[in-house]
């Protein structure tokens, strides 16, 4: 049975790593450079790495932190945050990133996500989709949840599967930093309509809320967390004993 991954979430502004609830609120945390670099030593199965703010400002990524982390890190690392382009793309798996997550860049022009995977391979290709309920429906939003696209979450993520994305990172804006469990729902009708992994994210407060997640919704590849990993709330090692413990496969 494939391994169920876990994955800590670094969401940088200004070169630290900093947290919120609901995608508001941001305070800081961290060293990116640092705390990469505990997670890769401390049993993470891969990093993810947002630049948050760069699409909403109309700036590219940053890449003299990107290419530290990457020299340092030895898991899979995935990068995200003011991807517009298939040159954007270029850029930061040449900084070192394994994969390169698109959102906001692939709004404004659908035919990214087949660009780049035409170019670079489906698997080099994540579709994070920050989503959140809007009378009744799942919305998609863009600019790290600022703005509202009006399009419906689940025919917009199974479009993009279709054009080449090979992982779906799926961000409740719900969820985000409420810590009571992961937005099953949401999860669930995403499952339902791709076949490509798909990446749990926000709302994880406790190891229970893993162990329900892989149990209730088996299809689901991994779990990804920020705050509880990052304050030291639930340790990574922890937590993949209790998910062995309680018969979900895990790398220890």
């Amino acid at each position: 049975m494939i391994t169920k991954r876990i994955i800590p979430c670094l969401d940088v502004r200004d070169g630290r790593v900093v947290k919120g609830v609901n995608f508001r609120g941001l305070n800081d945390v961290a060293s990116p450079v640092e705390l990469a670099e505990y997670y890769s030593a401390n049993g993470a199965d891969e990093l993810v790495f947002y630049d948050i703010t760069a699409s909403a400002e109309g700036r590219a990524l940053f890449t003299d932190i990107l290419r530290e982390t990457a020299r340092r890190v030895f898991i899979p690392l995935t990068v995200g945050g003011g991807i517009n382009t298939v040159e954007d793309f270029d850029r930061v798996l040449k900084c070192g990133a394994d994969k390169v997550s698109v959102n906001s860049g692939a709004i404004r022009n659908p035919a990214l996500v087949g660009e780049a995977a035409k170019r670079y391979g489906d698997q080099c290709v994540v579709l994070s989709a920050d989503a959140k309920r809007v009378d009744g429906a799942f919305r998609v939003f863009a600019k790290g949840g600022r703005e509202n696209t009006g399009m419906e979450a689940i025919e917009w993520i199974k479009r993009c599967v279709g054009e080449g994305a090979g992982e779906v990172v799926l961000n409740s804006i719900d969820t985000d930093g409420v810590k009571r469990g992961f937005d099953l729902e949401m999860l669930q009708a995403v499952c339902d309509a791709v076949s490509v992994p798909v990446i749990a994210s926000g709302g994880a407060g406790r190891i229970e809320d893993f162990i329900e997640l892989f149990r209730t919704l088996p299809k689901v590849d991994a779990g990804l967390a920020a705050s509880i990993f990052h304050f030291g709330e639930v340790r990574i090692r922890d937590l993949k004993e209790a998910m062995a413990k309680s018969g979900i496969p895990a790398r220890l």
